[in-house]
């Protein structure tokens, strides 16, 4: 598409301005003590952002909530009403109130002002679209965001408002007609795709722990889109087990081709960082180091195919304080282009501070867990070099099944050749 004069495409940010959403009312979407997903991990990450300088000079952007018009966009009133209900009800915890809306499961138990906490995640993804669409970045990152299960009508997987359907929703309808969505989870986007599924004005790309090993159990490579929009939904499931190396190369065959087919205005990345190896929710091996080369990918596709313009959000991610603060800190660092050396030392203070929540466990020293992340190009169907490591050997066999099997689904409804690699 050619943007008309009048577009927001045309007068984005020419500095590259970039800007990080950010509220303290993040912290108030806490689902019970002891569920996983402790909102703490966002605030451990922003006081390490400040702590090795990547805040400095930084106002944050302040979101408001998303208002019951916004989230209609992709949630059905009778959904928004319960979660109100629910909320503001006695039966906080796992109840089983309303298992037709998801609510009150052991994933999703009530916690008081429901409603509120997860319309503000939402309004920060909004914020940060507004941001990019109104020309005042091209840039954005809000870590509250990326709660990417949750379905028009029902709460899912640790989430209630699916902030990044609702925001690509808010763009397709101010001036934007091509959006590509990135998902690194480890787990499937499920709830984005479902939103999208029909719409070929929207990419929706996953590369995620394999479907048959892993909740939610979608995302198979033969997953493509419906009627107009196929093509559209793309999915690179992998195995447990995959690495810094072998997720890059899988990464790296599949999502800049897509990418440069697609010709994305913008890029919307959901940054899940629950593919460390020492996560406790999936079985997937990157290191911190994986993570942020991923995360600078993406910022380069962004570059390369949509002229800069990127909105970040997180995700899934439930190491504490080994793995989301420093993983985080790295995608704010890169949004901001204050890249972070994965040698430099983390702060006494924060260490300190870290420590009190998670009496016990060994904090890491440095902003790098040692991983590897120089990775094989993949360079095509049988070309899978010889390594003399017969365990690599057979991941890259493995990857590499994974690659052909997405490339042949979605490469030639893209006009794309699934065997050819400079595809």
């Amino acid at each position: 598409m050619t943007a008309s004069p009048n577009s927001p495409h045309r007068s984005a940010a020419p500095d590259g301005g970039h800007a990080v959403v950010w509220s303290q009312d993040y912290l108030g979407y806490r689902w019970s003590a002891d569920h996983p997903m402790n909102p703490q991990r966002l605030a451990l990450t922003m006081d390490l952002a400040r702590g090795l300088g990547v805040l400095d000079g930084v106002e944050p952007v302040r979101p408001a909530a998303a208002s019951d018009t916004e989230l209609l966009r992709i949630h059905t009133a009778d959904y928004i009403e319960a979660v109100k209900r629910a909320g503001h009800s006695d039966a906080v915890g796992v109840t089983e109130v309303d298992v037709p809306h998801g609510l009150g499961t052991e994933d999703n138990p009530v916690f008081p002002d429901m409603h509120e906490a997860s319309a503000i995640l939402a309004g920060g993804s909004l914020a940060a679209a507004r941001e990019i669409a109104e020309g005042r970045t091209r840039r954005a990152v809000s870590i509250g965001g990326g709660m990417h299960h949750a379905m028009p009508g029902w709460a899912s997987g640790f989430c209630v408002y699916n902030d990044a359907a609702v925001a690509i929703s808010w763009l397709l309808d101010h001036g934007f007609d091509r959006i590509a969505y990135l998902d690194v989870d480890a787990h499937h986007g499920d709830g984005v795709q479902h939103a999208f599924l029909s719409d070929p004005r929207v990419l929706t790309v996953s590369v995620h722990q394999h479907p048959a090993t892993l909740w939610p159990n979608t995302g198979w490579a033969s997953e493509v889109g419906d009627g107009a929009a196929e093509g559209t939904s793309i999915n690179l499931p992998v195995l447990p087990g995959t690495g810094d190396a072998v997720w890059l190369r899988a990464f790296h065959a599949v999502v800049p081709a897509a990418l440069a087919a697609f010709r994305p205005q913008i890029v919307i990345s959901q940054c899940g960082v629950d593919n460390h190896r020492e996560d406790p929710l999936a079985d997937l091996a990157l290191t911190v180091d994986g993570q942020r080369a991923a995360f600078v990918a993406m910022r380069d596709l962004a570059d390369r195919y949509a002229e800069g313009r990127w909105l970040a959000v997180g995700g899934g991610g439930y190491g504490l304080v080994r793995v989301v603060p420093r993983a985080w800190t790295h995608l704010i660092a890169a949004a901001l282009d204050r890249d972070v050396d994965p040698a430099r030392a983390l702060p006494d203070s924060w260490l300190e501070q870290a420590a009190g929540f998670a009496p016990g466990v060994e904090l890491p020293t440095s902003m790098s867990d040692g991983g590897d992340v120089d990775y094989l190009a993949w360079d095509g169907p049988g070309g899978t070099p010889e390594t003399g490591i017969s365990s690599m050997d057979r991941a890259l066999t493995r990857v590499d099944a994974a690659i052909i099997a997405t490339r042949r689904a979605c490469f030639p409804l893209l006009g794309l050749d699934p065997e050819d690699p400079r595809d």
